[in-house]
């Protein structure tokens, strides 16, 4: 186990109102979900030492929420890797309170893509390299990955049907979720071919939201109202940023980032009673099964069938429905999060798994491109 593992505590998290929040801007939902992540914590805005956020929606974004919420911090981080840039600033947040540069860290992120109908990246340069021949962004480049690992390895549209249906019966037990209702695996095959093999169904939602999480160090852990929620191990890396650079369109950073955070942990993925993946195609559930070890390559599409993730199965994941039917603002990764720490703290109801003391989250950034890793615990 490392010297950086149980080192700080995860002791608030919290949602901004979830779905089509037309009246509120992305500022506004950050605030509202740091309001609340502090109430929950006890921590006073005053303590807070160290602002961490990432997203398209501001100019500078942490002098931007900072300034918004009023806090002057004395430690800010504004790394953004995209979907997985929540669970870096967790990592980022622990290598601080551990170096001793602050004790009581927020991290923040909120979005009005839904309300005002853009998506992250939209209006970012055209690749040279890639849009001449047509490919939609992002969905092309994980319709390649799930292509590829068709023909590598005989996956099925059925079988990444079966993450999308699992995370709907997920969804279906949580009151916040956006998409409710019956899924079956046929429904998701008849839904509109987006990008071949990836059916409209294959796809994460497109909502608006605000999340926020607070970091502490051990000594201030034990001073909140919550109990805590320890960061065990941490893991990041990216390994392209274009889908054409991508060395194996069948392995992600997944595999480096999640092999660091169980060493540091001191556990193996048997020792993980929930999992929160990053879901924002049925693609990328399976290749994180897999390169996190859950599973062998190749074997990701056999292990998802028969429900095995849904609500019953025999390997919880993606509890809140995810981003394919929980909600899916930009950027999901602070969402996993925050599932797996309510989670731990036995508060999920009727999706609660039973006696959860592990999770494991994993954020995927760009187009497989960036991959973090954090798996916490309780005492």
């Amino acid at each position: 186990m490392s010297k950086l593992s149980r080192r700080a505590a995860i002791v608030g998290v919290a949602e901004s109102e979830l779905g089509k929040v037309g009246d509120k801007n992305p500022l506004q939902l950050q605030a509202l979900a740091a309001r609340d992540a502090l109430r929950e914590a006890g921590i006073e805005k005053s303590e807070v030492e160290a602002i961490f956020s990432a997203g398209p929606y501001a100019y500078l974004q942490t002098m931007t929420i900072a300034e918004y919420i009023g806090i002057t911090p004395k430690y800010s981080d504004s790394t953004s890797l995209g979907g997985s840039s929540f669970e870096a600033h967790v990592e980022h947040a622990v290598a601080g309170i551990y170096a001793g540069l602050f004790d009581v860290a927020l991290i923040t992120y909120g979005s009005n893509q839904r309300s005002k109908r853009v998506r992250p990246g939209s209006s970012i340069a055209v690749n040279p390299f890639e849009a001449p021949y047509g490919m939609p962004f992002p969905v092309g480049a994980y319709a390649l990955a799930a292509q590829r690992h068709m023909e590598l390895y005989g996956t099925t549209s059925e079988q990444l049907a079966e993450v999308a249906v699992a995370a709907r019966k997920w969804a279906n037990l949580n009151p916040k979720a956006f998409a409710k209702g019956e899924l079956t695996v046929d429904d998701v095959l008849k839904s509109p071919l987006i990008s071949s093999p990836l059916h409209a169904l294959d796809c994460c939602l497109l909502t608006d939201g605000g999340g926020a999480i607070v970091i502490v160090s051990e000594r201030k852990a034990r001073e909140c109202r919550t109990k805590p929620v320890w960061v065990l191990g941490t893991g990041e890396t990216h390994t392209h940023l274009n889908i054409s650079e991508m060395p194996d369109l069948t392995i992600t950073g997944a595999k480096d980032s999640g092999e660091r955070a169980f060493a540091m942990a001191g556990l193996r993925p048997d020792e993980i009673d929930v999992v929160q993946l990053y879901d924002s195609f049925t693609i990328t559930v399976i290749l994180q099964l897999e390169d996190l070890g859950f599973c062998e390559k190749g074997e990701g599409g056999a292990f998802v069938e028969s429900q095995r993730i849904a609500p019953g199965g025999a390997f919880p994941l993606n509890t809140s429905g995810g981003g394919l039917s929980y909600c899916h603002p930009g950027l999901f990764g602070i969402f996993l999060l925050i599932e797996a720490v309510r989670q731990l703290r036995n508060e999920c109801g009727e999706r609660q798994v039973p006696d959860a003391r592990t999770a494991l989250c994993n954020g995927m950034g760009g187009v497989l491109s960036s991959s973090c890793t954090v798996i916490l615990g309780r005492d």
